[in-house]
């Protein structure tokens, strides 16, 4: 697609997620087209575009800054401001609307695809499949400017990261005692069906320190003990030192989670484990070394972010059994035999 401008506003707001999964595509272009961007997004999230090559400036939001006539002004200045620039719009919600029907500029939107996500999930995954298995959110992102979506491997998140920054990941993975490989555990979710059951983190723990294997825990909420020389790091670091904490990890395991794609932005293969949520969604990671595990239920997807109560005697997460996430991280660290962890990924998920 040919356009006027190679300097553009990116409207992102929410969740954190979804605002790393940008990155890559930013990087995409500017590698590409040569295109600089100012990105508007939550003020939480601005961390993410610190450093990134492509990035001009950061608008952070406050919860305040999103109410009317406060959000109206804001547009208003911006659209001033930034006046014959593009608006690539990758929310595609109301709000992001409104600010487009102001802009004096080009505006493209991302395909959202919402009533072929509506439709599977009503359907029980009988309809829209192949639609939505088609693109990954990264893709579907780059589908704003682009004609066909670019592979998912040119897309991979992206986050920057100083030699200061390094050095400080590595002080806060020397305070995990050991000399073994160090696993990074994130056992939190914003959503309570999509976590992990506790006893089931606290016996992964065990068996991976059983094996030589460092652990931390990383992430926001409420900190709780998974055993003896697990460095809780919940709620210690900040953005950026979460990130550089995850650079000084060689795997993460979390549910379906913003920490899931910083992992990705730095490099970390991961181990997801997946419940109410599906590949059809758009957000399973797809670094080279990184681990899917789900379970083999007809009424998964349940909701489209994972927010319905589960109505089973036993929920989709609570079928994932620690042996099977053990088998999965000493894959990735290569521990055990390659056709060993992918059996076992292929007999937790069912494909």
């Amino acid at each position: 697609m040919n356009v006027a401008t190679d300097s553009w506003v990116v409207f992102r707001l929410s969740a954190l997620g979804d605002v790393v999964l940008t990155t890559g595509v930013l990087d995409y272009w500017h590698r590409r087209r040569g295109w600089r961007f100012t990105v508007v997004t939550r003020k939480a999230w601005a961390g993410v575009f610190e450093g990134h090559p492509a990035i001009d400036g950061v608008v952070g939001l406050e919860n305040a800054d999103l109410a009317l006539p406060r959000l109206l002004r804001i547009y208003l200045e911006s659209a001033a401001r930034h006046a014959g620039k593009g608006l690539l719009d990758l929310h595609g919600t109301l709000r992001s609307r409104l600010l487009a029907m102001l802009w004096r500029g080009p505006v493209r939107r991302y395909p959202k695809l919402p009533v072929a996500r509506r439709l599977f999930l009503r359907s029980g995954g009988r309809l829209c499949g192949d639609t939505l298995r088609r693109w990954n959110v990264t893709q579907r992102y780059a589908l704003a400017v682009e004609s066909e979506a670019p592979a998912k491997s040119a897309l991979l998140p992206r986050i920057y990261l100083t030699d200061a920054e390094v050095s400080a990941g590595a002080r806060f993975a020397s305070q995990v005692p050991g000399q073994g490989p160090l696993v990074a555990l994130h056992p939190y979710a914003t959503h309570p069906d999509k976590a992990w059951i506790p006893d089931s983190w606290t016996k992964l723990a065990a068996a991976l320190r059983e094996r030589g294997v460092r652990c931390c825990v990383i992430g926001q909420g409420t900190p709780s003990s998974l055993g003896p020389d697990v460095v809780d790091f919940t709620g210690k670091t900040s953005l950026r030192e979460s990130c550089a904490l995850l650079a000084a990890a060689d795997v993460l395991v979390t549910g379906d989670s913003g920490p899931m794609h910083l992992a990705g932005a730095v490099g970390t293969p991961v181990v997801a484990l997946f419940g109410p949520t599906t590949r059809e969604w758009g957000f399973f990671p797809e670094g080279p070394y990184d681990v899917v595990l789900e379970p083999d239920m007809p009424c998964r997807p349940c909701s489209l972010h994972g927010c319905r109560r589960c109505r089973e005697t036993v929920g989709c997460m609570a079928r994932l059994s620690p042996e099977t996430v053990v088998a999965a991280v000493m894959g990735v660290l290569g521990r055990d035999a390659a056709d060993d962890v992918a059996a076992v990924a292929k007999g937790a998920s069912g494909r």
